[in-house]
């Protein structure tokens, strides 16, 4: 094994070890593929956990959860029995969430919940690929944000296992003003703005004294801290200090937000000791930290791109609730599904003879005879047009978009689905239809509708991106249909700069891809521009050059595209 893949696993193995001795810890984002070096850190955990460490089930509903009636038992008894809670079995221990990347956001508000009420300790295993990742709620509430080798290799470090009270082991350990001061400022050198963050390594760094049987401090620990803490929360790498390399009589301003150098004398008392507090302390523990950051966390924060692993998760569609009904499917009701209450007597009816003693009268009913009841719902869907309604052909463009979204309207009514519209022109963006399906209401907003001015275009994204996911929120398919030439000038601030404005729409797009929201991007400039073909990539949507079009041809595009 390579001596950076050694360092990863010692970090590893620490890790597991400082987390299984402290509750204020919370949990741990474990990034790896299922396989041998996951089990074995998992493992390694177990061995040094006290309490119950449960392995949460995929799809778990609220009922199994948190608790609820257990159905059968009360069938069975004739009153009513509870059921206890997955959370309230893990009380004082650990709850293992696998495929943490895939949980949807209720579930993901539940187990947030429970962790800050101190119930449990979570660790979230993350499978996913490029972009994806666990919810950004779950994630801010865990210690350790830790991404595994692909090899196992020799486990000479892996920790013992840890004995006595895990309430807060670190208490008794010395922590100097000064190493609170190192640590906030490491942070912000990484653009680390969580709170939270420099409270877990203030944890970590006390904890590292503890296992090490010191009862201080010291700069070791700070930068062991720093490193397993801040380190894989980097959103910026550190400014480097400013050249001193120039002339007698060219002396560099200092910065304005920068503190005054310290004096001789101030020099002469202070130290390398972690009590002083001074410059170099902090210069130290920032260069430790950059230099173990990974070489692709480096590379995204070089190229001013997020850190990977910070999307905000997807989630799965809701059950079908209502609709057409379907026949039923052996098994208990969970969560918002319904008993199908004749189809669990007809199952139950043939082995009554066989269940009921002398005398009994009642129908007895078995878990195995419980039927759920299903239905076809189909996905209503909700079309949001983004409509540049800036410049001298504006008119024309908003004529094409207000034919398209009266057809579809007209459509709306058979299909169940609702038509939104966004104007953005000078130096904001409107609602200009909230979602609707009223024909009468849109031709009204759109009769006054404008045009003219400069184009915003990351301010008409944003609005349209809201409202698309207040659509899904609410349970229903959205679709943004973006028209536009792609030439923005008016940033997101209000100011005229082609330059921040076109990075500003790239940004903004660039949160489509990362809330997977299905979009078209037609592009309406007379002749196509790289513009459009770069914001549509960077949305991962559709893009269609459509430099003359008709409301009939327009909306047959986005017909084709998915919406009603």
């Amino acid at each position: 094994m390579t001596t950076a893949a050694t360092d990863t696993w010692a970090d590893a193995w620490a890790v597991a070890n400082l987390l299984a001795r402290d509750r204020l810890l919370c949990g741990a984002v474990v990034r790896a593929s299922a396989g041998p070096p996951r089990d074995a850190w998992v493992a390694a955990y177990r061995a040094a956990a006290t309490g119950p460490v449960l392995r949460l089930p995929l799809g778990i509903d609220d009922d199994r959860l948190l608790g609820g009636i257990d159905l059968a038992a009360t069938l069975a008894a004739g009153r009513p029995v509870a059921a206890l809670g997955l959370l309230t079995e893990a009380a004082g221990g650990t709850v293992i969430v696998p495929m943490a990347e895939r949980i949807e956001t209720g579930l993901a508000g539940r187990l947030a919940a429970a962790v800050d009420a101190g119930k449990v300790r979570i660790i979230l295993l993350d499978e996913g690929e490029g972009d994806e990742a666990v919810p950004p709620a779950l994630a801010e509430r865990c210690a350790f944000w830790l991404r595994l080798p692909d090899t196992l290799g020799r486990r000479c470090s892996e920790p013992d296992a840890v004995t006595g009270v895990h309430a807060s082991p670190s208490e008794a350990v010395v922590l100097p003003e000064a190493a609170v001061d190192t640590l906030c400022a490491t942070a912000f050198a990484f653009g680390v703005d969580s709170a939270r963050a420099a409270v877990f390594a203030v944890v970590v760094a006390r904890g590292c004294a503890a296992l090490a049987g010191r009862d201080a401090v010291d700069d070791d620990d700070l930068a062991t801290a720093a490193r397993l803490v801040l380190g894989p929360r980097a959103t910026r790498l550190p400014t480097p200090p400013a050249d001193d390399a120039s002339g007698p009589d060219d002396s560099p301003e200092p910065a304005r937000d920068s503190e005054p150098p310290p004096s001789a004398d101030d020099a002469d008392d202070n130290g390398d000791d972690v009590t002083s507090g001074d410059a170099a302390l902090t210069e130290r523990i920032v260069e430790a930290t950059g230099a173990t950051l990974p070489p692709g966390l480096v590379a995204a924060l070089t190229a001013g791109r997020a850190p990977p692993g910070r999307g905000s998760g997807g989630g799965a569609a809701r059950a079908g609730v209502r609709g057409r009904p379907l026949p039923s499917r052996a098994g208990a009701p969970r969560g918002r599904q319904r008993l199908a209450l004749v189809d669990t007597l007809r199952a139950a009816a043939p082995w009554q003879k066989l269940r009921r003693t002398a005398g009994e009268l009642r129908v007895m009913v078995r878990r195995d005879d419980f039927r759920v009841a299903r239905f076809a719902e189909q996905s209503a869907t909700t079309t949001i047009f983004a409509v540049d309604a800036s410049g001298s052909a504006a008119i024309a463009r908003l004529a094409e978009a207000k034919g398209a979204v009266e057809l579809l309207l007209a459509e709306a009514y058979v299909t169940r689905a609702h038509v939104a519209l966004v104007a953005f022109r000078g130096t904001a963006a409107e609602v200009v239809l909230p979602p609707t399906r009223s024909l009468a209401r849109a031709k009204r907003a759109l009769a006054g509708l404008a045009g003219g001015g400069g184009t915003p275009l990351a301010a008409g994204l944003d609005t349209a991106g809201d409202l698309a996911r207040a659509a899904r929120r609410g349970g229903r398919t959205a679709l943004v249909v973006v028209l536009t030439d792609g030439r923005a000038n008016i940033a997101r601030d209000g100011t005229a700069s082609r330059v921040r404005a076109a990075a500003d729409a790239i940004a903004a797009a660039r949160g489509f891809a990362a809330d997977r929201i299905a979009a078209a991007f037609i592009d309406t400039s007379v002749h196509p521009r790289p513009e459009g073909v770069a914001l549509a990539s960077a949305m991962a949507a559709r893009y269609v050059a459509l430099p003359v079009a008709g409301a009939a041809a327009m909306a047959g595009v986005i017909r084709a595209l998915g919406a009603p």
